[in-house]
């Protein structure tokens, strides 16, 4: 049977219509069948006794170099592994570098026990170097500093850390600082004090003085009488012992300016003790006279002038 499609008044398509359709039946599909693993069985529990450690491949080999530093340290006595841990670039550090410090060092009459000391007190010296470095202080020490060849080891000792400051940036600033402006002479007495700033060190240990109420003047007198006022805490050392000597020995000033190693001693073992006797013996003793003498010497002085309150 065909019908058919008129597009238009002029044009004509027939169309074919099939004679019989054939649908299969309806049935509902099957379900795809998925096989699945069995479980796993979980692990045996073991109590911590019966349990074995993991197992840790072991690290790889020691670096040759760090070996050969080791050794060479431990062979002249030095703590080698305190070195390590206070100052890391150890690690990566020459070991011909060091042996050119060890070289120097030795040059300059240092011993093997007096490296045992220096190098844990300053293992920076170990990393320096030895021509940019150490040789340039030690020759500003000698030449400008003007210590002694024969000091220049007891210095040393005392004072590693003079070895590896910049002479430019902190070595002559200093030397100047103490020249100049606090006026010390002879500042080779008192080297150690070259490897201090200045701006953080010195300053505010002048500036704090003025604080209680010393003059500027008397303030540098009492640090070019005594330098090593420079080294001691303000907290832990200048506060407690001021306060003492105001609040509870009632004294002047001026006798701190006449005498400022009155900071040098113990507050709790010197100065508290002698000043409790002299106050029971009704005494007054002048600063040096209370401080200095020995324990037995102290005693007979103060058998002496217990009669007496006047200062000597």
């Amino acid at each position: 049977m065909q019908e058919t499609l008129h597009l238009s008044s002029s044009s004509t398509i027939p169309i074919s219509r099939p004679k019989h359709l054939h649908f299969p039946p309806h049935s509902s599909p099957k379900s795809p069948t998925i096989s699945l693993p069995p479980a796993p069985k979980p692990p045996p529990l073991k109590s911590p006794e019966t349990q074995s450690p993991p197992i840790i491949s072991p690290p790889p080999s020691g670096n040759t170099q760090l070996q050969e530093l080791l050794l060479y340290l431990d062979s002249l006595g030095v703590d080698s592994f305190y070195c390590l841990h206070s100052h890391p670039p150890l690690i990566s550090t020459p070991l011909s570098q060091i042996k050119s410090t060890v070289d120097f060092l030795f040059s300059l009459g240092l011993t093997a026990q007096d490296l045992r000391r220096i190098f844990p007190m300053c293992p920076e010296l170990l990393t320096s170097s030895t021509s940019s470095t150490v040789i340039p202080a030690t020759t500003f020490l000698l030449r400008e500093a003007l210590v002694e060849t024969a000091g220049l080891r007891h210095v040393i000792h005392r004072r590693p850390r003079l070895l590896v400051c910049s002479v430019e940036r902190q070595l002559r600033p200093t030397l100047y600082f103490l020249q100049g402006t606090i006026g010390i002479d002879d500042v080779s007495k008192w080297a150690p004090l070259l490897s201090c700033s200045v701006e953080s060190k010195f300053i505010p240990r002048i500036e704090y003085l003025q604080k209680l109420g010393f003059s500027y003047k008397d303030t540098i007198i009492m640090f070019r009488r005594f330098p090593s006022l420079f080294c001691y805490s303000i907290k832990e050392n200048f506060e407690p012992k001021f306060d003492y000597f105001v609040v509870e020995m009632g004294r002047e000033l001026k006798e701190l300016v006449a005498f400022p190693q009155y900071f040098s001693f113990s507050l709790e073992n010197r100065i508290k003790p002698r000043h409790r006797m002299c106050v029971d013996k009704g005494v007054c003793l002048a600063l040096p006279t209370m401080l200095k003498l020995s324990e037995g010497r102290f005693r007979e002085r103060l058998e002496v002038c217990c009669s007496s309150s006047a200062p000597e």
